[in-house]
């Protein structure tokens, strides 16, 4: 069961509309990287995850991803203003303009629909908590390229507030990961010759290079 609150996660205002960066902004609400992939992704791995604790944390998440979209949503709205003008809108994602009526819709900047196959859900923990650290690091980065092309404070602070958070949830999963990286595909493999062998294939190689040492230790996670 969920229950819908109206109260945002953070104040969303804008100096002035700008639907050109509503464009651009467009790519965290409906792209590969933006907030209803994160939520849908966390939440389809919950399904299957056996340890309470690492479950609910998922779940969490997922829920506050959903708060993160209708953020997003929100300062698209404001940006866009009332007066549908694709003018104002001279490269990436028009749609706003001439099919949805303003509406924020989901899809990316360059107005290509949220597609499901952006969700990666393996049923091993540790594929999959490695594989939401990359999106977070990845949707961290999305919104640091957001950031410098913006010069609404209000906006900024928005972005911000996101970017911090998306910080705080690669912390969550790193932690996660750390509880059960001994199990699953990590227990399963690695434990041959082959799995300690790197092959130096780039030459000239540093010579104090870590890597290029036959059966080094493998880096660490952490």
């Amino acid at each position: 069961m969920f229950k819908h609150e109206k109260l945002l996660f953070h104040p969303v205002e804008v100096e002035k509309p700008n639907p050109q960066y509503a464009a651009l902004l467009q790519e965290q609400l409906g792209g590969a990287n933006g907030e209803l992939k994160a939520a849908m992704q966390y939440m389809a791995q919950s399904f299957r995850i056996k340890d309470p604790e690492i479950k609910d944390l998922f779940l969490d998440i997922a829920a506050e991803e959903l708060g993160h979209m209708e953020m997003i949503a929100q300062t698209i709205n404001l940006l866009n203003g009332s007066e549908v003008d694709a003018k104002k809108v001279p490269a990436g994602e028009i749609q706003s303009h001439v099919v949805l009526g303003l509406s924020p819709g989901l899809i990316n900047a360059s107005g290509y629909v949220w597609n499901g196959d952006y969700v990666t859900v393996t049923g091993d923990l540790c594929a999959d908590l490695l594989s939401n650290i990359a999106s977070e690091q990845r949707a961290k980065v999305t919104y640091e390229y957001l950031y410098r092309q913006i010069d609404d404070k209000k906006v900024k602070e928005t972005i911000d507030f996101l970017l911090n958070r998306e910080e705080a949830h690669n912390a969550m999963f790193q932690e996660a990961f750390n509880k059960v990286q001994k199990s699953g595909s990590n227990r399963d493999f690695g434990t041959t010759k082959a799995a300690k062998m790197y092959f130096s294939l780039s030459e000239p190689s540093p010579e104090d290079s870590r890597f290029t040492k036959i059966n080094s230790n493998p880096p660490s996670f952490s």
